[in-house]
């Protein structure tokens, strides 16, 4: 899935990607109004993140251009301005949500996926359900359930969990798995990929230590038996 981050702080907007990528989005970024509609143009995102004080165009005319090009496109202020004023003229241009700044991690990433669950409803690609083990997991809804527990995914980690049911028994090499849960375009990298599966272990498995799901093969990778 693919998102454009308009933002004119460098830092912010960096700050911002790095976040999105660790989730497993495609991040294409613009500095400025202008770019950003020229990056729409180009990349045909999923959903926007709008800066509102941004040079040459505002995120409220950004916005404005986007909508009538992409009436039901998911887009999120981020912004700064927190006035009432400001949300609501945000609101009527027909934002789906309104990020202030400064932010956390944890907000962002919440608020992120609340907005790829409706893109995805938007959407008809994806399985509605799928199991593994004694997981049923929900690929639009970025959750697993086991019993009466709920349990919050990132799309990476329903990437993983779909590569490996669906290779059931197989040994699958690390950079098969990461290649297809990071995209091709990344450089495979252990070390990332073992730090991701073992948190991801943590909040799938009934014992992370004796895992049921994600199986080491030594020397390989991973497999689900």
């Amino acid at each position: 899935m693919k998102v454009l981050i308009a933002e004119d702080d460098t830092l912010t907007r960096n700050g911002l990607a790095e976040v999105l990528r660790s989730e497993g989005y495609t991040v294409v970024t613009a500095d400025s109004g202008y770019s950003a509609l020229i990056q729409y143009e180009a990349h045909q995102p999923d959903f926007v993140c709008l800066d509102i004080m941004m040079p040459q165009q505002s995120g409220y005319e950004v916005c404005r251009k986007i909508r009538a090009r992409a009436p039901d496109i998911p887009i999120i202020f981020i912004s700064a301005k927190t006035e009432e004023g400001d949300k609501l003229a945000g609101f009527d241009l027909g934002a789906d949500d309104f990020i202030e700044k400064p932010f956390g991690v944890r907000e962002v990433i919440a608020r992120i996926r609340a907005v790829t669950r409706r893109c995805y409803a938007l959407q008809e690609a994806k399985p509605e359900r799928f199991e593994i083990a004694d997981l049923t997991v929900f690929p639009t809804q970025l959750r697993a359930k086991r019993d009466e527990t709920t349990i919050e995914l990132s799309l990476r980690d329903v990437k993983i969990l779909q590569l490996l049911s669906t290779r059931r028994g197989e040994a699958l090499d690390r950079n098969v798995i990461f290649n297809y849960a990071w995209g091709e375009d990344h450089f495979p990298n252990s070390r990332s990929l073992d730090q991701h599966i073992s948190q991801l272990r943590k909040r799938i498995e009934r014992n992370p230590k004796e895992p049921q799901i994600i199986n080491t093969v030594h020397g390989v990778g991973y497999r689900y038996e």
